[in-house]
């Protein structure tokens, strides 16, 4: 763990081509190393083979239907389980969803949480990773038809499950939650019972990665092939701000749209996973989800948490619920032989090395916040040190100009607090906790202070 060394910090210079060194934690590296391809194709094949994964499917059968299909998620997750010497459980986490839209009757719904237990006491934070197990066809009621479910989204429940098997080896002060969640196709109701579960349970989430449809290379009707890029969405005013008018204004006068926690999440992935895997190029989208369309990380920002989604960068729609036929000379149906195996890898070994860092990291700090107390071209922040977990080795400001989007330049303090010669009315800045290895928190964007 001493491959990345505080006192050598990577720094990203404005308006400058000096050249960037990479350090990467060895004990990370070979983490994302181990995420395998072949395994992540048995799995999506796996998933397929129970012809339907459909939220109201048979769940009596051993060989077909949801209930096959969450029954052998959970064997499979209690198999990695195995290696993790206890610190590993499996569960199922039931509700019945009454009726209602999308869903003709009451039915009782399982999602799958593969929990690796934190090995510090004191630290609280939870880190979830989530794919959705259930699939669909054009007829979103029909639970009876060929429903594949190859890419969406087998792909996110192989990226979950496929970090579970070589993450339960592994020990970690904080929890992480490998999740498989039912219900997204009829209305995100697996992660919803989840989200509001923590909320009501006052889990400490950290943060929540979900993978859906993250396994497609090749764009329909633009014929774009990209192997390279995956796109992290994150919403810009969080969602528990909606109808909160004095905390929409408040984020209206800083400037703050671009820094909710969320985007901050967005922005460590880029910086981090293209750290640590070779032909990535990590895309933010300014946006909750795609253009009037939604994902299982919604609910979570409903309840206040920190969550992104993951989506492959050019998507065919001939392969999304669609009834699997040919017709007019095109295939049509979400079949595993149209998933890049190796991208999804990729997308795997993103998410390890993120999930990895934030969970070996301190917390992040507490209470960050620019004085405001006297008018001045030079910029004081202060913080209090994490709640919760390890005390850090020290911490980064990060700063940037207010129309980059990706943080510019560090300064490693070992104080709690800092005076930049730099002003805020014209640079963004946010803190971060450090420890020796290098690992860093989630970065907190500051509040005004007096």
């Amino acid at each position: 763990m001493k491959y990345l060394v505080f006192l050598i910090p990577v720094f990203f210079v404005l308006n400058s081509p000096a050249q960037t060194i990479i350090k990467q934690d060895a004990a990370i590296k070979q983490m994302v190393d181990e995420v395998s391809s072949r395994n992540i194709e048995a799995i999506i094949r796996k998933l397929v083979s129970f012809k339907s994964r459909h939220t109201l499917s048979d769940t009596s059968s051993k060989t077909t239907g949801s209930g096959a299909a969450r029954n052998w998620i959970k064997a499979e997750m209690e198999h990695y389980a195995a290696a993790s010497g206890g610190r590993m459980v499996v569960q199922f986490d039931t509700f019945t969803q009454p009726k209602g839209e999308r869903i003709d009757k009451a039915v009782k719904l399982k999602n799958v949480l593969a929990v690796l237990k934190g090995t510090d006491p004191n630290d609280t934070r939870v880190y979830i990773v989530s794919g959705h197990y259930d699939s669909r066809v054009n007829d979103v009621m029909n639970p009876d038809a060929v429903e594949p479910g190859a890419n969406d989204d087998a792909s996110g429940t192989a990226v979950s499950m496929e970090l579970a098997r070589v993450m339960a080896k592994r020990s970690f002060p904080a929890t992480i939650i490998f999740m498989s969640v039912v219900g997204e196709e009829q209305g995100l109701y697996g992660s919803t019972n989840v989200a509001k579960r923590a909320k009501a349970e006052n889990w400490n989430i950290d943060a929540m990665l979900n993978n859906d449809i993250v396994g497609n290379t090749h764009g329909m009707e633009t014929d774009l092939k990209d192997n390279r890029s995956v796109r992290v969405f994150s919403e810009g005013v969080p969602s528990v701000m909606a109808d909160n008018v004095k905390q929409v204004s408040g984020l209206i006068a800083l400037g703050g749209e671009n820094d909710s926690p969320s985007r901050e999440l967005a922005r460590y992935i880029k910086e981090v996973a293209e750290r640590y895997v070779d032909q990535l190029d990590v895309t933010m989208i300014y946006r909750r989800d795609r253009y009037l369309r939604s994902g299982d990380h919604v609910p979570f920002l409903l309840q206040g948490f920190t969550a992104v989604r993951f989506t492959e960068m050019n998507e065919d729609f001939t392969r999304q619920h669609q009834d699997v036929r040919t017709e007019k000379g095109v295939d049509y149906g979400d079949l595993p032989d149209f998933v890049d195996f190796n991208y999804v890898q990729k997308v795997a070994r993103m998410n390890l090395s993120v999930l990895a860092n934030l969970a070996l990291a301190p917390a992040e700090p507490q209470n960050a916040g620019i004085v405001t107390s006297g008018l001045t071209n030079k910029t004081i922040l202060k913080w209090d040190k994490p709640k919760t977990g390890k005390k850090p080795a020290g911490y980064y400001v990060l700063m940037r100009e207010t129309i980059n989007p990706y943080w510019e330049k560090k300064f490693y303090v070992t104080d709690t607090t800092a005076t930049l010669s730099y002003s805020k009315d014209n640079y963004l800045f946010a803190v971060q906790s450090v420890d020796a290895d290098g690992h860093e928190s989630l970065p907190v964007f500051p509040k005004p202070i007096r």
